[in-house]
């Protein structure tokens, strides 16, 4: 077992999250007070690790509140894969740890928990977040303390920092191209951006609403609309977008709902008769665990835009399925598009790792830049100078089970880009987290460097 640090029922680590309803009971009871405490691995027989000595892993993922749903099985994956590479003999002849903290979908409480994680639990490395609020909450915690973060969900771009390797989507590897297939494949005309009120559908909305204009989309053809985190009453707004897209163009959504949000919203949408043949819905934040516990039938032909669906014919993905299942003991249980990320963020840290012969995060990061690693596809994920991987870029369709059928995909891996090309401000800058350059907001008109930090003037 994991050291789960905090107090929260055992059960947790094998709870279905996609059955959002049961999460509100769940988190009733994971309030309790106490004193945080711990339980230790119990080591392998056999030819095991050298214990005595662990090399710590840090799970920075909630457990409770409406972000539950999405990271609960993150946290299961990533001790997963710690177990996995026990299996294996571990990282340099010592055994790894999972200490598991509960943010808790509290975005000052990510703070408070990166910081006990390094500071007092004294990990090696972290994998952990979802929401870019959760993620840019501990930015600063681990740039002050030298950790590194390993953060596995599509996100705004926007960002280079030297502490955290990005292995979900930028924008240009998820958000344009979906535009670009609801466009050129699907005729669609009017557009209605639809979030929730935070960092990322914000920022990636900007990033979209410039490339629509960009492409001859006129205001009045762009709907923007945001609700808050677990947003439950949605029959207004489906209504005023099953309204928009009555006016005589192909309509479609982009969806960057997050959290258990989705559950509601793909409900009234069947409510209110919307079928994907009318208005079609491409969702960033919605997989195969968010569908797990709704009917999916009204939502037949939607689309979801990812890097990885469990649907996808490959040995690899064969094997990961395998594995999950195993490990979780419940065929039942769906992969996703953020496992797979840390599956790729894991396996590229511990070649580092091999590679450096010490967990120190500065060797670590120079290790893992230009390493590369199979994805769950059948192609390669590697590591850019700018903490970003390549990934392909896949549209599916969902089916009547709750899986995608991949209707579209890149022909090739798509290098990540952490700074967008529509958005005044970012055109001109990259990352680079290697000499001579070591920066991630590097502008290349003034060859200057803008800060030590990982942001920038453009948001």
């Amino acid at each position: 077992m994991p050291i789960e640090v905090g107090a929260w029922p055992a059960a947790w680590s094998v709870a279905r999250p996609g059955l959002w309803f049961g999460l509100l009971l769940a988190a009733a009871l994971l309030v309790l007070p106490g004193a945080p405490w711990a339980t230790p691995v119990v080591p392998e027989e056999g030819n095991a690790p050298d214990a005595s000595n662990p090399i710590k892993v840090g799970v920075l993922h909630s457990l409770s509140g409406t972000m539950a749903i999405s990271e609960t099985t993150l946290k299961d994956t990533v001790v997963m894969l710690v177990e996995a590479q026990n299996k294996k003999g571990g990282l340099l002849g010592r055994k790894l740890e999972a200490v598991v903290v509960d943010p808790a979908s509290d975005w000052p409480l990510f703070a408070e928990r990166a910081r006990e994680l390094l500071e007092r639990n004294k990990v090696d490395v972290v994998f952990g977040c979802w929401t870019s609020v959760s993620r840019k909450a501990v930015l600063p915690v681990f740039e002050e303390l030298n950790g590194l973060l390993f953060y596995p969900v599509q996100y705004e771009g926007e960002e280079s920092s030297r502490n955290i390797f990005y292995t979900g989507a930028a924008p240009n590897q998820q958000a344009i191209p979906a535009v670009d297939y609801l466009k050129d494949e699907l005729g669609v005309e009017r557009w209605v951006l639809a979030g929730t009120d935070y960092v990322y559908p914000r920022t990636t909305n900007r990033i979209l609403e410039a490339y629509l204009k960009q492409n001859g989309v006129a205001d009045e053809d762009i709907m923007i609309n945001y609700t808050p985190f677990g947003h439950a009453d949605w029959q207004s707004i489906v209504a005023d977008i099953k309204k928009f897209g009555s006016e005589g163009k192909k309509t479609a959504v982009v969806s960057t709902i997050n959290g258990d949000a989705n559950v509601p919203f793909y409900i009234e949408l069947g409510n209110q008769g919307i079928n994907a043949d009318e208005i079609p819905v491409v969702a960033f934040s919605v997989g195969e665990e968010e569908l797990s516990g709704i009917d999916t039938g009204p939502l037949v032909g939607h689309l979801a835009a990812w890097n990885y669906f469990m649907s996808v014919d490959s040995p690899e993905n064969e094997a990961f399925i395998a594995q999950w299942h195993e490990f979780i003991k419940d065929p039942r249980r769906v992969t996703n598009d953020p496992m797979e990320a840390h599956y790729i963020g894991f396996n590229l840290w511990a070649q580092a790792v091999e590679k450096a012969g010490t967990t120190a995060t500065d060797a670590v990061h120079d290790a893992i830049i230009g390493l590369s690693t199979p994805n769950l596809t059948g192609g390669t994920a590697e590591m850019l100078p700018n903490h970003h991987i390549t990934k392909p870029v896949l549209i599916g369709e969902i089916q009547d089970d709750g899986q995608f059928a991949v209707v579209w995909q890149t022909d090739e891996e798509v290098p990540g880009d952490a700074w967008s090309d529509y958005l005044e401000g970012s055109r001109e800058l990259i990352a680079d987290w290697t000499d001579p350059i070591r920066c991630g907001n590097f502008n290349t008109r003034t060859q200057t460097c803008l800060g030590t930090g990982a942001t920038t003037a453009a948001e």
